[in-house]
């Protein structure tokens, strides 16, 4: 039997994969081919989209991007046998694109049937629960400690810290709830995870809800992703038949179950208070803090609110141990991050690596510069919130202290390429206007300011007294930035500033303008 694999990503359905599964699916019946169709996840490299891999003695061989009209020709071309062709990239773990990334969170995607628990298991699975189970939850929460991991939610708190934090209230119903609500453009990394791996994520949950004494968890999901929800829901219902779930979790005498909840589909639920409430049926919100979730969260129990990345990223460090994890990358930034490449690029996709890479390495090497082949002018980091940062500060190193040392942020690890033909003036104003549109309206800073900076933005492209729209634009961010209840104000500034200071002329002033008008 001839084993195949083409992805149910969502990203590599979009581009035709489902109709390449049909037209191997027949050719195997005309011809009487004796193959098998595997489903995994993307391998991230969305260029190659809908990527065949064919299981040989070499290894699994690439070929991509595949279209349905050419696979009778490929299969003619011998690529059941994997023979070279244009359209081969050779094995595919040899694929240097693939091959100089450090893949840890995300080593299996791309790899196994996303939808087999025994997949999962013959590639490492569950290993880091049977190690979490010796270590006991003390011994959890000192290992997440030890590993150094951040949220990869985008704010980089101290993952373990808020555990303990957890853990140290006294003993109740306590929840586990994963932010899945991924929002910000530019970022699939969730998405990927859940629809490549979805078991990595149930055992980390299950990881955290042992650590900290909690019995039940909830994956608060995007609405928009339909095919993570079914993913997720095959897996649990996997999990839980086979005694990884529930009142004995694998024998050990702890309890933790869990389910998805469907989003509310509004941006703003990305923020773990406002996630809280509509887990809890009513319009998202923000809550003021504190309290902290980690003392009064959903339901009004302490509550673990981490993103889907985070919890992946568990199971390998209790099971090569936290200071394996600990080893990679640079500073108070350690381990690996899944940094998304999207916009005007090449090689657009996910690629994952230790912290300390540079933003031009990533944009220009790995990246392969932009998709229409024209200058790179700006890329945006972090979300639709992030600042946008020119070429003059592409040394940057992609760690949480460096990007913050340059007013940026990293967030989720979205960047967002822009060549030469994008106005920065526009890019500014979509900023404060979608801070507008998604605010849930609970503060004046981003309710009223967001509509307010739209305006003075719009005068200063016109001209209309532009030392005295400079300096109220300026104190608006600064309120908004310092007087907002969540990051979704707090954040808006960031690109308006950020446009403005680099790409001054397309505010109607060259950059010596701009200065004497300060």
């Amino acid at each position: 039997m001839i084993r195949i694999y083409i992805s149910r990503d969502s990203g590599a359905l979009a581009l035709g994969a489902e109709a390449v599964v049909k037209r191997f699916e027949k050719a195997a019946e005309e011809r009487g081919l004796d193959i098998e169709i595997v489903r995994n996840g993307s391998r991230g490299m969305y260029w190659l989209e809908p990527l065949v891999e064919v299981e040989t003695d070499q290894g699994r061989v690439g070929y991509g991007p595949v279209r349905a009209s050419k696979v009778d020709d490929l299969i003619e071309a011998g690529i059941l046998e994997g023979k070279p062709h244009e359209k081969c990239i050779g094995v595919v773990e040899e694929y240097p694109w693939f091959k100089n990334q450090t893949r840890l969170t995300f080593a299996r995607v791309g790899t196994t049937d996303p939808r087999s628990l025994e997949d999962y298991k013959a590639h490492g699975g569950y290993a880091g629960l049977k190690k979490a189970l010796e270590a006991g939850p003390d011994g959890i929460i000192e290992e997440v400690l030890t590993s150094g991991l951040r949220g990869r939610g985008g704010a980089g708190f101290p993952t373990g810290i808020k555990w303990r934090t957890v853990a140290d209230t006294p003993p109740q119903q306590k929840y586990i709830v994963c932010n899945a609500d991924e929002g910000d453009s530019g970022t699939f990394a969730d998405r990927m995870i859940m629809e490549g791996d979805p078991f990595v994520l149930i055992e980390g949950m299950t990881i955290a809800g042992i650590a900290v004494g909690a019995t039940y968890g909830y994956i608060y999901l995007r609405s928009e992703y339909p095919h993570s929800s079914v993913a997720l829901r095959a897996a649990i219902d996997a999990a839980r038949e086979a005694g990884l779930l529930g009142d004995n979790v694998a024998g050990s005498g702890f309890a933790f179950d869990m389910e998805v909840r469907d989003g509310a589909g509004a941006y703003v639920c990305g923020e773990e208070t406002s996630l809280l409430d509509s887990l809890e049926g009513k319009r998202g919100e923000v809550r003021a803090k504190p309290p902290l979730p980690a003392h009064i969260g959903l339901f009004g129990q302490p509550t673990i609110i981490n993103n889907v990345i985070s919890l992946a990223t568990v199971p390998i460090i209790m099971d090569k141990g936290g200071e394996f994890y600990r080893d990679f990358g640079m500073g108070k930034s350690r381990g690996t991050m899944p940094i998304q490449l999207a916009g005007n690029i090449k090689h657009g996709g996910l690629y994952e690596t230790a912290f300390g890479v540079t933003l031009g390495q990533l944009v220009d090497d790995i990246g392969g510069g932009t998709y229409s082949g024209r200058p790179v002018r700006a890329v945006q980091v972090g979300g639709p919130l992030g600042a946008y940062f020119p070429r003059e500060l592409f040394d940057t190193p992609f760690d949480y202290e460096a990007f913050a040392a340059r007013d940026g942020l990293i967030g989720h690890g979205g960047i967002v390429v822009f060549d030469d033909t994008v106005d920065m003036a526009k890019q500014a104003h979509f900023a404060m206007e979608f801070c507008a549109i998604e605010s849930c309206g609970k503060c004046t800073p981003c309710r009223i300011g967001s509509a307010r900076g739209m305006e003075v933005i719009d005068r200063i492209v016109a001209n209309e007294n532009r030392a005295e729209n400079l300096e109220i634009l300026e104190d608006l961010c600064n309120t908004m930035k310092l007087g907002s209840l969540c990051a979704l104000g707090g954040f808006a500034p960031y690109p308006v500033m950020s446009a403005l200071t680099h790409f001054p002329e397309d505010f109607g002033a060259d950059k010596k303008r701009l200065e004497a008008a300060e």
